[in-house]
């Protein structure tokens, strides 16, 4: 790939922009010599205005969403990429998110621009776990984690009974559900199928991976060894 195409699909700016840049020598190597249009450097030794490109296409990243930001590149209101260096929303290929946590939950958040990964994590042969924290509205009764737990649950505009689901009571009104699959806003229906509101809903893990003590609406990129984590073996 040429030069000027590869910067530009990493969001600095349009092919016209980035040929600018040349121009004007802000493009070097490490070793602040000025490189040209038609050079060949790795990537890791491209500098702009003296500072290291961006990650290369097959950048994932682990995002503690707040809540009140939507997964989306183009809905009104706050958006997760408002949360992210700014040229990583003009990256091609896209960095997306993988699935979506609606605009009220937090949590983890995995993004990738590598199709092939994003496709192996949510689907139902890789066998990734959904833990998420609830604060509901009315105490628990005491039968909900047997309901859960039979694999006859009906949602409402469902036909299909969900996978059985473990619940873990953490307090009257706190619970930690786990999931073996993923439906469409699947934790708030399963309270309201057993007559409860999901006052706040929290995903503290995925697969193998945690938050650990990233903070809320901070990032980090993730590596071989967190693919590694996150599907519980070799990636």
């Amino acid at each position: 790939m040429k030069l000027v195409k590869h910067i530009a699909n990493l969001g600095y700016g349009s092919r016209k922009q980035v040929t600018a840049m040349f121009r004007e020598g802000r493009i070097t190597d490490a070793d602040g010599e000025v490189l040209y249009a038609d050079d060949k450097p790795a990537h890791e030794a491209i500098r702009i205005d003296g500072q290291p490109l961006d990650p290369p296409p097959g950048l994932t990243l682990l995002l503690h969403k707040p809540a009140g930001y939507t997964c989306s590149t183009k809905d009104v209101g706050r958006l997760i990429y408002e949360l992210l260096p700014e040229r990583f929303r003009d990256r091609s290929p896209l960095l997306s998110p993988v699935g979506r946590l609606d605009r009220d939950t937090s949590g983890l958040l995995l993004m990738t621009d590598d199709g092939a990964l994003l496709h192996r994590i949510v689907s139902p042969k890789s066998r990734l776990d959904k833990v998420y924290e609830a604060e509901l509205a009315q105490d628990l009764r005491g039968d909900e984690a047997a309901r859960f737990a039979s694999g006859t649950l009906l949602l409402e505009s469902d036909d299909k009974p969900l996978l059985p689901a473990e619940l873990e009571v953490l307090s009257p009104r706190r619970a930690r559900l786990t999931l073996h699959e993923g439906r469409y806003h699947q934790v708030r229906r399963m309270f309201a199928a057993v007559g409860n509101h999901v006052q706040a809903l929290h995903r503290c893990r995925v697969g193998g991976l945690e938050l650990g003590d990233l903070a809320s609406g901070q990032w980090r990129q993730l590596h071989e060894a967190d693919l590694k984590t996150l599907f519980g073996h070799d990636a």
